[in-house]
């Protein structure tokens, strides 16, 4: 059998968005992901090929690293693209030499694709700079411990005292009052050179202690930081009060989840992120296209007979120009008629397929349409409304009453997704909000969820009355109905 070829990839410190262009274009031609406990979920979680966790966490190894060489190369020789996913830089402290010398025994191609590492990346998030003129013209990296087949008489490299350097010890978590106290009283170091401790750098779990080499690991102690941890120890560490950022983000830390669907989660997610927050995403529901377009495709076929058309949702306008198209048609045939839609989103949708909405009303629900286009005068008129089965009947009702002939054609479904995994549905339990961007993904959530400590964030009234309507209250609620006003809701929530 032809064999196959080993990409050993960083994957970043914990951020997901550090991860490397060339390390996702690896991942989606993947047949093999081998990872470890410090790849982050959402770099994995949505790929489709077979997926191999190997983590050591402290003393707890999965696999040990022979068997973890014996599985790549295994998976390799069954002709597999494989890509070997290890936390921060492979080449780093990660062993990555060591995969990549058996990689050469076994004659497999192997290619090395550097990641961001955590030894300066996670100061950077904590706001210490590994150098600066004021403090450091150089920085050293050492290991916090010993390999695990270490002699008695084999310790950490210590380094010596030098006032101009930084030093940052990786994986010393374990061992650091150990490391203080030989750095102060075998190598030199003054007591109270500044000392800081960032666990889970990168991530909305960062957490900082700062103080000197004499009291940091009493600092670490009381702010019970946990590994994975660096430490980092030098002048520059005085400059994090003053330089501070990722800490400081208005949802630092906030534990969100995101109903809307997978397609469209990332919209949300990726704003939420930008702000600190640590998301969860959670759909509640699926677009499942109607099987039979029977009706839609003889609206489009007679599209100029329309005065209006209608689209109350970016779905909706997705599944129309997706039928326009199959019928061998295009928006040329829209010249006659007139386009409306609910909301900002919705009309970027539209305007993808380079059409222009000529209505979209400053209030983003149905009756606000109707109340819209009542005023250009729409008796007699023929408005279609391509839409949710389960829509509201508000805009078809509203535009009836007002003498429009209205033909709604319902061309997609929301159902519930596939059943969530036990742990993430722990972990939305603990959540500190739950977002929701339309009355079905609360209606869902609620039929999945039956408790939980987390406040309800809704995009609007019509929304926020289906939480209610489930029995729960409505704690935020955006002013704006759009993904950014339900930004701004949470802003001014945690403010």
């Amino acid at each position: 059998m032809k064999k196959g070829m080993v990409y050993l990839a960083g994957a970043g410190p914990g951020d997901p968005d550090l991860l490397t262009l060339k390390a996702l274009a690896a991942l989606e031609r993947a047949d093999c992901v081998i990872y470890d406990y410090l790849a982050s979920p959402a770099i994995v979680n949505w790929l489709d090929c077979e997926k191999i966790y190997v983590g050591k966490q402290g003393g707890d190894h999965t696999l040990s690293q022979g068997e973890i060489n014996d599985l790549i190369v295994r998976k390799a020789s069954e002709g597999k693209t494989v890509v070997r996913l290890k936390g921060g830089d492979p080449f780093i402290f990660g062993r990555g030499g060591e995969e990549a010398e058996e990689l050469v025994k076994a004659g497999i191609r192997f290619s090395i694709i550097p990641g961001v590492s955590s030894f300066y990346s996670a100061p950077a998030y904590a706001g210490i700079p590994l150098t600066h003129r004021d403090h450091a013209n150089a920085f050293e990296v050492i290991t916090g411990h010993r390999r695990d087949d270490a002699s008695d008489d084999e310790d950490i490299n210590f380094p010596d005292y030098d006032p101009k350097k930084t030093f940052v010890f990786l994986m010393g978590m374990k061992n650091l009052a150990r490391i203080a106290s030989r750095l102060i009283g075998e190598k030199g170091f003054p007591e109270d050179t500044p000392a800081a401790a960032v666990s889970w750098g990168t991530t909305p779990r960062q957490r900082v202690a700062t103080g000197t080499l004499r009291t940091i690991a009493d600092e670490v102690a009381g702010g019970k930081l946990k590994p994975p941890a660096i430490i980092v120890v030098g002048g520059v560490v005085t400059l994090r009060e003053h330089l501070r950022w990722f800490d400081t983000l208005p949802l630092f830390g906030k534990k969100i989840v995101v109903t809307r669907t997978r397609e469209q989660a990332s919209a949300l997610s990726g704003k939420l992120a930008e702000l600190g927050a640590e998301v969860m995403e959670f759909p509640t529901i699926r677009i499942l296209p109607k099987a039979d377009m029977a009706h839609l495709d003889a609206a489009i076929g007679s599209i100029d007979s329309f005065d209006w058309i209608v689209f109350t949702s970016q779905n909706a306008v997705k599944i129309f120009f997706e039928r326009l198209s199959a019928l061998g048609r295009d928006t040329r045939c829209l010249h006659l008629t007139r386009i409306a839609a609910i909301g900002p989103a919705t009309a970027r949708e539209i305007e993808r397929h380079s059409v222009r909405p000529d209505l979209v009303p400053g209030e983003y629900i149905a009756e606000a349409v109707v109340s819209a286009m009542g005023a250009t005068g729409v008796s007699g008129a023929r408005v279609l409304l391509p839409c949710a089965e389960e829509a509201r009947g508000a805009l078809g009702d509203g535009l009836s009453a007002l003498g429009a002939e209205v033909r709604r054609i319902a061309v997609y479904d929301t159902a519930h997704p596939e059943p969530p995994a036990g742990n993430l549905l722990e972990a939305v339990r603990t959540a500190d909000v739950v977002t929701f961007t339309s009355s079905s993904t609360a209606r869902n959530y609620f039929s999945i969820v039956k408790e939980s400590r987390a406040l309800h964030a809704s995009i609007g009234p019509i929304t926020s009355a289906a939480v209610r309507d489930a029995g729960h209250a409505v704690d935020i609620e955006a002013s704006e109905y759009t993904i950014d006003g339900l930004v701004d809701a949470l802003i001014r929530a945690f403010e």
